[in-house]
């Protein structure tokens, strides 16, 4: 079965989720593009040589009989409306994160999900599909290492503009070490403290960089994670997890070793889209297998954006307080659990 994609949103990475389905994937075709600049929908039709239709808005699109699939790709307190009306339509959904700007807004798509009464819903977190993440995950599903009682990461960027602030620290950087650490140890989160080093040199008035992050788990895990948004040597994505009988890092990024002028050097990647490539391509593919074998995607859930959401929130609040913040989640819909998803 091919599905037919209709996709809210054509820049960047709307742009790219288009090329990937139409070139580098299977299983997937591009029938409808709608964009609040009209223009730039037209052009990706034309750039792309889609066979597709450009509709006026989100809703327009939606209400296409011929879209299988809603891909949500456009600015971020825009989502919470187009998942909600794709869902309340019946149709499949991809989104980018956020799942909404608010926990309240995640909550409102988990209450529509289940009214239909199956998963509809996968959330952009292209992580858990990394080779190198996935690695970790089976180390620690595994007991390779005993269990898990300290994580570091690090999310270290070579420069951001004038428009990033503080606050973007979370729900732009951190919000994929949010996900991504959760579903490696499958433990909520109880405890959020920032605190703020010796400022960069590199950075501007509205944003304090670097930030350290300390988050605990309801079982004691203890998870430090930095925020460097202004590293200057290029893009480094770390993640170490110390477990009671040995550790597990995130590999590095397979580059060539030179020898050359009395150095012996391995390149770093200064872009986020070349270190996570593959793992979009991953990702996006199993979306569409997941649907056509189960009839219900299978990766990031409405849940998990939820989870994201008040975890980010309680690091903003963080952020201003530098107390020690609580990370109090809603009980968990049986809709959205282990024995439900492996049912499905």
């Amino acid at each position: 079965m091919t599905l037919r994609f209709g996709v809210v949103g054509t820049g960047a990475i709307g742009r790219e989720h288009i090329d990937r389905i139409t070139n580098k994937l299977s299983g997937g075709k591009i029938v409808a593009v709608t964009d609040v600049n009209q223009e730039s929908a037209k052009q990706t039709v034309e750039m792309y040589q889609l066979d597709a239709v450009v509709y006026p808005d989100d809703q327009a699109l939606i209400a296409d009989e011929n879209v299988d699939v809603v891909i949500v790709t456009s600015w971020g307190p825009a989502h919470e409306a187009t998942v909600v009306a794709a869902v309340e339509a019946g149709k499949y959904v991809f989104c980018e994160k956020p799942l909404a700007t608010t926990a309240e807004g995640c909550m409102r798509i988990v209450e529509a999900e289940m009214k239909q009464g199956k998963k509809l819903v996968q959330v952009g977190f292209m992580r858990r599909y990394d080779s190198g993440y996935v690695q970790l995950k089976q180390a620690i599903d595994n007991h390779a290492i005993g269990e898990p009682l300290m994580i570091r990461a690090a999310h270290r960027n070579p420069t951001v503009g004038e428009n990033y602030v503080t606050e973007m620290a979370v729900v732009d950087t951190l919000i994929h070490e949010i996900d991504v650490l959760h579903w490696l140890v499958n433990d909520d989160y109880k405890s959020v403290q920032v605190v703020f080093p010796r400022k960069t040199k590199y950075s501007h008035e509205k944003l304090q960089d670097p930030q350290l992050f300390t988050i605990e788990t309801n079982s004691g895990i203890v998870m430090n994670v930095e925020v460097f948004v202004n590293c200057k040597y290029g893009y480094d994505i770390q993640c170490e997890v110390i477990g009671e009988e040995g550790i597990a890092k995130l590999p590095e990024v397979s580059n060539i070793v030179m020898r050359k002028d009395e150095k012996l050097s391995t390149s770093i990647l200064n872009d986020w889209k070349l270190r996570f490539m593959d793992a979009y391509n991953v990702e996006i593919q199993d979306f569409i297998d997941s649907i056509n074998k189960t009839g219900e995607p299978k990766g990031p859930t409405s849940w998990d954006g939820y989870i994201a959401a008040v975890t980010a929130d309680a690091c903003v609040k963080a952020q201003q307080t530098g107390q020690k913040e609580p990370i109090t989640l809603q009980e968990k819909p049986a809709f959205y659990s282990e024995k439900q998803l492996q049912k499905a």
